[in-house]
C-alpha cells in the first residue's frame, strides 16, 4: 500500500491529466476507426471489404500459388513488426538503468520535469507496457495469419462436388479470420505510434498533450482524409454482391 501511495505521490495532478488524456486518446481513437459509418469509413474498414472480395476471388481459381503468397507477405510483415518490438521492449529495459545521467540531462532543459528516479522508473515501466500490449497484438496477429493459411488451403478447389453453401461458408470463414488478423495488426501498430506520443511524457506533460494530439491528428487523417481512402471511395468497392461477414463481426473491425 505503502509503495502505491509512493507511485502516486510521485506524479503532479497535471501529470496524471496528461496521462489520462493520452489514454482516452488512444481508446477513442481505436473505436472511431472500428465503428464509424457511412461516410466516416475508415481506410481499414474499406480495406477489409476488399479482404472479404479476395476471399471470394479465390473461388473461381485453380491455381492458388499468388493467393498463398499474399498471405505469406502479410505474415511477414507482422513477423518484423513482432521482433521489432521486442527490439525496442530491450531497449526500454536498458534505458532504465541510466536513470541518473538521463535525470542529469532533463534537468538541463528548460522544460524539464522529470523530479526523481521514481517518476523516472514509472514513466520507463509504463513505455515497457506499450510495447509489450504491442508484442501481443503483432503475435497473436502472426498466429492468425498463420490459421488464415491453413483455412486458404481447406477452400474447396474449383469445379468439386461441394455445395455453393459450404463453398461460402469456407469463403466466410477465411474472409473472417483475415480481417480479424489485420484488426490485431493494426492495433500493434497503433501502439508504436502511440509510444512515439508517449515519450512526451519524459520531457513534461505538455509535450505529452501535444505529441498525443499530434499522433491523432495524423493518424485520423490518414485513416478518414487520405488520398488512398478517396481513391478507393471513388473507384468503389469493387465486385461486392453483399456483406461476407457477420454484422457482429463487422462491428470489431
Amino acid at each position: 500500500m505503502t509503495d502505491l501511495t509512493a507511485g502516486s505521490a510521485a506524479f503532479s495532478p497535471l501529470d496524471l491529466g496528461a496521462l489520462a488524456y493520452f489514454i482516452v486518446a488512444w481508446v477513442a481513437y481505436g473505436l472511431s476507426v472500428g465503428r464509424l459509418r457511412g461516410r466516416m469509413i475508415s481506410l481499414s474498414q474499406i480495406m477489409n471489404v476488399h479482404r472479404s472480395n479476395w476471399a471470394r476471388q479465390i473461388i473461381g481459381r485453380e491455381n492458388r500459388v499468388v493467393d498463398t503468397q499474399i498471405n505469406a507477405s502479410l505474415q511477414n510483415g507482422t513477423a518484423f513488426f513482432a521482433s521489432t518490438s521486442l527490439i525496442a521492449l530491450g531497449s526500454v529495459l536498458t534505458l532504465s538503468r541510466s536513470g541518473d545521467d538521463v535525470l542529469n540531462l532533463f534537468a538541463t532543459l528548460p522544460f524539464g520535469t522529470v523530479a526523481n528516479r521514481t517518476t523516472w522508473e514509472l514513466k520507463v515501466a509504463g513505455l515497457a507496457v506499450v510495447f509489450v500490449y504491442a508484442f501481443f497484438k503483432f503475435a497473436w496477429a502472426y498466429r492468425l495469419f498463420n490459421y488464415a493459411a491453413i483455412l486458404l488451403g481447406a477452400v474447396p478447389p474449383k469445379g468439386s462436388d461441394v455445395s455453393d453453401i459450404e463453398m461460402m461458408r469456407a469463403v466466410r470463414r477465411l474472409a473472417a479470420m483475415n480481417v480479424s488478423a489485420g484488426r490485431h495488426f493494426a492495433r500493434g501498430q497503433r501502439a508504436f505510434f502511440f509510444a512515439l506520443a508517449y515519450l512526451g511524457w519524459f520531457v513534461s506533460p505538455y509535450v505529452l498533450i501535444a505529441s498525443t494530439s499530434a499522433v491523432v491528428v495524423i493518424m485520423w487523417r490518414r485513416q478518414f482524409a487520405s488520398e488512398i481512402r478517396k481513391a478507393l471511395l471513388e473507384a468503389g468497392e469493387g465486385p461486392h454482391e453483399g456483406p461476407l461477414l457477420a454484422p457482429a463481426e463487422e462491428a470489431r473491425t
